[in-house]
């Protein structure tokens, strides 16, 4: 993401410029954007003209347009965002008042006008714009006839491929046809790999599956290479990781992030952190639970008796449609950012901000501990926010 501009009044009103460079900017402005808010950006609109014989065209104009957001759609999978809203501004295409859809695009300014920005929308923008955030990992999760190419960023685990074949079992007198299947789909993953996979970002791509399939994969990869004299693949073997994994499934990742020779690997990527984090979350609840505690009224009240040594909190718990609760979260970010505390926000779109949502979105690990917040009643799904 690029910063254009940046206009904010000391009583937090104002614009910021943005040009989404990469689909990933999409995540970042998806979790910027809230209703109410004053968008504008470039888009297409259709416009019927009436000559003077009374014949009417249509065609596609390109024009700008501000409107106030009413509904945000985003499409994880493409990486797509839409806002429906009011034209606000004068524009001699769209009438003031008329609703329009603008489908947010990559390398296209975007100008996002709020009444407040808050501390966790300005933290947003930082990230965004950070040129060190990119996808430097990336996951291969396979097993027979199965597999996922994935790339994690540090905001999100995107799913750039899904290979899914039927290969024959393996009978008597059919050994060739079982052969046959598997040298197919090995070759769908290895295109898979090289047709999503930028190697000269990635540092390492994780290739993991149950049993020996990794194995063979890899070596019929780097067999194909030689083969074919594929530089590319020949240059960055050393970029490969074998992991064990339990299945060809996106949620093995979470097992496979936590590999001791996976962290040591991507130890300086956000991805890793989070999840080494939520481990030890989950450690401190086994065998210190009064150390460890999750739900928003229990981690309020840590809070204010100053315990809380890492907060983890999950995005989705800032895009609630309800203003005042959004406020409450912000305000908690802040108080236990006064404190001292290490505030750690989780990107609900990472396996480890998926398990983080099913804790209530909101979880601390304490300096001391608090028995009493044991006593009190556990909660329960009731802090978890909807979209």
């Amino acid at each position: 993401m690029k910063l254009i501009h940046k206009n904010i009044e000391k009583d937090g009103c104002g614009s910021i410029g943005l040009i989404p460079e990469e689909p990933e900017d999409m995540w970042h402005a998806y979790n910027l954007i809230a209703e109410g808010d004053a968008v504008t950006a470039s888009t297409v609109r259709k416009v019927q003209t009436e000559s003077s014989t009374g014949s009417s065209t249509s065609s596609r104009v390109r024009t700008t347009l501000t409107i106030r957001v009413e509904i945000i759609d985003f499409d994880t999978q493409a990486c797509v965002l839409r806002l429906k809203g009011r034209n606000i501004l004068e524009n001699q295409y769209v009438k003031m008042g008329a609703y329009h859809t603008l489908d947010l695009e990559q390398n296209r300014k975007v100008i996002l006008q709020k009444i407040l920005w808050d501390s966790v929308a300005l933290d947003r923008v930082e990230t965004a714009c950070d040129p060190a955030a990119s996808a430097d990992v990336a996951a291969v999760v396979m097993q027979e006839g199965l597999a996922h190419v994935c790339l994690i960023t540090p905001s999100m685990t995107l799913v750039r491929s899904k290979i899914d074949m039927t290969i024959p079992r393996k009978r008597k007198g059919f050994v060739q046809q079982h052969e046959k299947g598997l040298t197919k789909f090995y070759d769908a993953v290895m295109q898979g790999i090289l047709r999503h996979i930028d190697f000269n970002i990635v540092k390492c791509v994780i290739i993991a599956s149950p049993g020996f399939v990794k194995d063979q994969f890899f070596d019929y990869m780097m067999q194909q290479a030689i083969k074919t004299d594929n530089k590319l693949l020949m240059d960055n073997k050393g970029k490969f990781l074998l992991v064990k994994a339990s299945s060809g499934f996106k949620h093995s990742l979470k097992e496979v992030l936590q590999e001791q020779s996976v962290m040591a690997k991507i130890s300086d990527t956000k991805a890793a952190s989070e999840v080494k984090l939520l481990e030890s979350f989950y450690t401190m609840l086994q065998l210190e639970p009064a150390k460890a505690f999750y739900g928003k009224k229990h981690v309020e009240r840590a809070n204010e008796a100053l315990a809380i040594e890492t907060l983890m909190i999950s995005d989705k718990l800032f895009r609630c449609q309800d203003v005042a609760k959004r406020k409450e979260y912000v305000a908690l970010v802040d108080s236990a950012r006064e404190n001292g505390c290490d505030v750690r926000i989780f990107s609900s779109m990472h396996v480890s901000g998926e398990q983080l949502d099913q804790l209530t979105g909101i979880a601390a690990i304490l300096r001391f501990p608090m028995p009493e917040l044991e006593d009190s009643d556990t909660e329960g799904d009731s802090d978890t926010e909807s979209d």
